[in-house]
């Protein structure tokens, strides 16, 4: 039943006021708040390491990524603004541009990766349908695929964190990030119920991509839906991730950011927030973290998993 509601919900989405939407979202959202205070932010359930699990490279306590959708133009113009941000501080991040919902332009794409920051693909058209039926899916993974390979880039994120893992594997990639750990707010709110990447594996190939989860509360949860006016949040939850060794990946929105201290629209946040998570990090963690791009995580996991798989062969 629920699924109905949601596929219905995007049907007549373009017809609903954006502050309606956000409105009905906030109350919700917030109801549901009241009744999770025991298992939200942080699911004790989800500190589970992988198999065979070797940890991060040079030692490092726990990785830290960094990841930003950008939802239409608004967001697209804040982008060289963020990223300075960023590169001031020392943080590589990566940024999802969505195809076919607005004028992606290539300049600033080049603009990034010449930085060192990475491109990756947000979903097609960022309506809600792209996992209507396998058959559309398929069609639509065609497209997708073309945009990877013209952006040069390896890495996915589906719109409003929809996913099917399975079906994901007709995408050419090295990684998909379309899921979270736990977070009950999301639309499709099965988290993959790990503070670690995955592997998913296509049976009977040995091919596969790594999944790789949102661990901290988005930015337009936090600040939008539930109306938070500091990061206590994610800082808390960052201190437990770091006390499990995990993974600590943040999803972004540049399109909710107020830049400036200016006013610029109801359902956005002061950039000073995630300006001040940058500065906490560099502080209460120096030298505690590994700094890196999704797709070089990805790297990286996919030859422990080939590790693994090495190393149980030799226990046979």
């Amino acid at each position: 039943m629920k699924r109905i509601l949601i596929k219905c919900y995007y049907e007549f989405k373009p017809f609903i006021p954006r502050y309606f939407q956000v409105l009905v979202r906030q109350h919700f959202a917030q109801a549901k708040r009241a009744r999770l205070k025991d298992s939200w932010p942080i699911d004790k359930s989800t500190c589970k390491k992988p198999k065979h699990w070797f940890g991060w490279p040079n030692g490092k306590k726990f990785a830290l990524v960094l990841t930003h959708d950008v939802e239409s133009v608004v967001g697209q113009e804040k982008c060289r603004e963020l990223m300075q941000i960023e590169k001031e501080r020392d943080f590589l991040s990566s940024f999802n541009f969505v195809p076919e919902r607005y004028g992606v332009s290539k300049t600033l794409r080049e603009f990034l990766t010449e930085q060192g920051y990475e491109v990756g693909v947000h979903d097609l058209k960022h309506d809600g349908k792209l996992y209507k039926s396998k058959q559309s899916f398929l069609r639509k993974a065609e497209k997708i695929n073309r945009y990877l390979k013209e952006w040069n880039a390896v890495g996915f994120r589906s719109g409003a964190m929809h996913h099917n893992l399975d079906w994901i594997h007709a995408l050419n990639i090295k990684y998909d990030a379309s899921t979270f750990d736990a977070d009950p707010f999301e639309p499709q709110p099965d988290g993959i119920g790990t503070i670690f990447p995955s592997w998913i594996g296509r049976d009977g190939t040995g091919e596969g991509y790594v999944e790789m989860p949102y661990t901290l509360p988005q930015d337009f949860t936090l600040f939008v839906l539930l109306k938070e006016k500091n990061i206590d949040i994610w800082q808390r939850k960052m201190e437990w991730i770091v006390e499990q060794g995990g993974m600590v990946l943040l999803n972004t929105h540049p399109d909710y950011m107020n830049f400036g201290g200016k006013n610029e629209r109801y359902d956005a946040y002061p950039s000073d927030y995630y300006i001040k998570f940058l500065d906490h990090i560099r502080v209460a963690y120096k030298d505690q973290y590994w700094n890196v791009l999704p797709k070089d995580l990805a790297g990286f996991f996919s030859d422990q998993v080939h590790n693994r798989i090495r190393l149980s062969h030799h226990e046979d």
